[in-house]
């Protein structure tokens, strides 16, 4: 059968068209408060559907191991070109396939088996690939971890402790610093680690996965050039393509490609490669800054419906994009799972998260996370972001009741109706 033959998706292949053309109604019916989620563009969406998946292009531009990479060439070149521009790096390498292996292709490019790695740890708000034993980082390297300090009724507890990063990297003396977080709602600053990275000798890696939007939008500060390597994903307040990329100092740029191709890595997806072009050039754009600064202003705005509501904030609040509800003092019973899947049934799609120094285990937690990044671009505001936090409390004050979480179902759909991400979008 010819391709020609094959008709449209729905025709080729009903079973998968369903599944996507239901996706599709899930993410416009339903509220997206996942905080590493965002809704691309469909300039993004059709370079990833591009005729570029049939490429193979092992290598990179100019040295490649198979012909015909003209193009391919020049669309990793046009990528790697843009990011540099984006975020003032040296170097580029946008053929990470995603934020982790990221991540572990700066430990291989630059650390040995066995080193030690200062990171931060996950139930603290660190990431698997910042050396949970559970994760290739945490079985090849020796990680240390440092965390946040204690709660306090003021809300100022619960930062990062420098204090403890000092004091740990003064006797482990790692080969690397990482700072960045998955579940973190207060700025990072990048100077204090450098300092401290400085003083002991140490490599200092900043993993941006989640504030890459909000540092080419302005709103959060700029590691790059103050880290020696940057790691992000694509994906999350960038706005683009699932990936990742590495930013560094131009001293790496070897190690580090090697470490991804061919340390990693086989053929890159340069059909994602692509689409990263697309997102790198639409965050340069005047009318990203200020998506950056709404994504932020509404997170802010949730966060105080949701303490108006009777919800404790890990930190207090928030300084980005995202928010960390600690349930316990709101319903000591009511676990981060249960809550999560009470949300899920009435419409608001969130993940369960631990909450720093959590009795219950990652599985079940005591806290959510939650993020403004995709219903800022389906342009909600702060009066929407009053709304959603009210329909939560309303959820979790009665999360067995189906009566509730089918009327705020339905709610939540009338809410999504104004605000349509993809009003043209059709599975075909």
């Amino acid at each position: 059968m010819s391709i020609e033959d094959q008709g449209s998706l729905f025709d080729s292949d009903p079973e998968v068209a369903k599944i996507l053309a239901d996706e599709l109604n899930r993410q416009r019916t339903t509220l997206q408060l996942i905080a590493s989620e965002n809704f691309t563009s469909p300039a993004v969406m059709a370079a990833t559907a591009s005729v570029l998946t049939n490429k193979y292009a092992e290598g990179y531009p100019g040295r490649r191991y198979y012909g015909g990479n003209v193009f391919a060439d020049a669309v990793e070149d046009l990528a790697r070109e843009r990011v540099k521009q984006l975020f003032g790096a040296e170097h580029a390498n946008v053929q990470p396939h995603a934020g982790a292996s990221a991540n572990l292709a700066v430990f291989l490019g630059v650390a040995q088996a066995g080193d030690t790695i200062l990171a931060m740890r996950l139930d603290q708000g660190g990431h698997l690939t910042h050396g949970s034993p559970v994760s290739i980082t945490g079985k090849t390297y020796r990680f240390v971890s440092y965390g946040v300090t204690p709660a306090k009724e003021d809300g100022s507890g619960e930062r990062i402790d420098l204090d403890l990063v000092r004091d740990l990297a003064l006797r482990e003396r790692p080969r690397i610093i990482v700072a960045g977080t998955t579940a973190y709602t207060r700025i990072i600053d990048p100077v204090p680690f450098r300092e401290i990275a400085d003083e002991v000798g140490a490599l200092f890696m900043f993993d941006a996965a989640h504030p890459a939007g909000l540092i080419a939008g302005g709103e959060h500060p700029n590691p790059v050039g103050v880290a020696d390597i940057v790691t992000f994903t694509t994906h999350k307040t960038l706005r683009g393509p699932r990936g990742g990329a590495i930013l560094c100092n131009q001293e790496f740029a070897k190690a580090i490609d090697a470490a991804v191709f061919p340390g990693l890595q086989g053929g890159p997806l340069e059909h994602v490669i692509a689409a990263k072009a697309v997102a790198f050039a639409e965050a340069m754009r005047p009318s990203f800054k200020d998506y950056a600064s709404r994504v932020v202003t509404n997170a802010a705005a949730l966060a105080d419906a949701l303490a108006s509501e009777g919800f404790r904030l890990v930190a207090g609040g928030t300084e980005n994009h995202q928010i960390i509800v600690d349930l316990r003092t709101f319903d000591a019973d009511l676990t981060g799972k249960a809550a999560q899947d009470a949300l899920d049934r009435a419409g608001i799609t969130c993940n369960r998260n631990q909450i720093p120094d959590d009795p219950r285990s990652p599985f079940v937690t005591s806290g959510l996370r939650l993020g403004t990044p995709a219903e800022t671009t389906a342009n909600m505001g702060v009066v929407e972001m009053a709304t959603i936090g009210s329909l939560i409390g309303r959820v979790l004050r009665d999360h067995e009741n189906e009566r509730v979480l089918s009327a705020v179902r339905e709610e939540v759909r009338v809410l999504c109706s104004t605000f349509d991400p993809y009003p043209d979008a059709i599975v075909s």
